[in-house]
């Protein structure tokens, strides 16, 4: 995002309210934060131009697919040099079974998060997926036992103006 974005008291309301159903129509958004709709409306259109909000997202729940167990995989992939890391992550991003991806710091290059059917589906992917692959040195499996969303992203302060970069 290039300049900055002032935030206001009523955007920030718009981020919130959004982040926790991005589904609000415009007219009961615009009533929630106290403006008119086609303020409102002019007011997420700014948000979305500047790159504030990305996008919206569908939430599923992996266990309804048949994807009942979750883990996070540490990985570590040795050489960790450029050439092996774009289609590294080419190749975990492809995967049906992964839900998100995040390159580290520290020991671990990688973590990810991923969604089977049950543990030996998990062995599976981890031996053909991961540990067959010749740069990928390490893996460590986490399971997920229960995951919570958490509160709207907001900026670190929310002044009733903000500047953001």
């Amino acid at each position: 995002m290039n300049g900055s974005v002032v935030l206001d008291t009523v955007d920030l309301h718009i981020l919130r309210v959004l982040q926790n159903d991005a589904r609000t129509t415009y007219r009961d958004l615009a009533a929630e934060v106290g403006v008119a709709p086609s303020t409102c409306l002019d007011r997420v259109a700014r948000l979305r131009r500047t790159g504030i909000i990305l996008g919206n997202r569908l939430r599923i729940d992996p266990a309804k697919l048949g994807r009942g167990l979750e883990a996070l995989l540490l990985v570590q992939v040795r050489p960790h040099r450029r050439e092996l890391i774009g289609p590294f992550v080419e190749r975990i991003r492809a995967l049906p079974e992964s839900r998100a991806l995040f390159h580290l710091t520290g020991p671990d290059d990688y973590l990810v998060h991923v969604a089977v059917s049950d543990p030996a589906d998990l062995q599976r992917l981890v031996l053909d997926e991961f540990t067959s692959q010749r740069e990928v040195a390490r893996v460590e499996t986490r399971l997920i036992f229960q995951q919570w969303e958490c509160g709207p992203l907001l900026p670190p302060t929310a002044p009733a103006h903000m500047s953001v970069e």
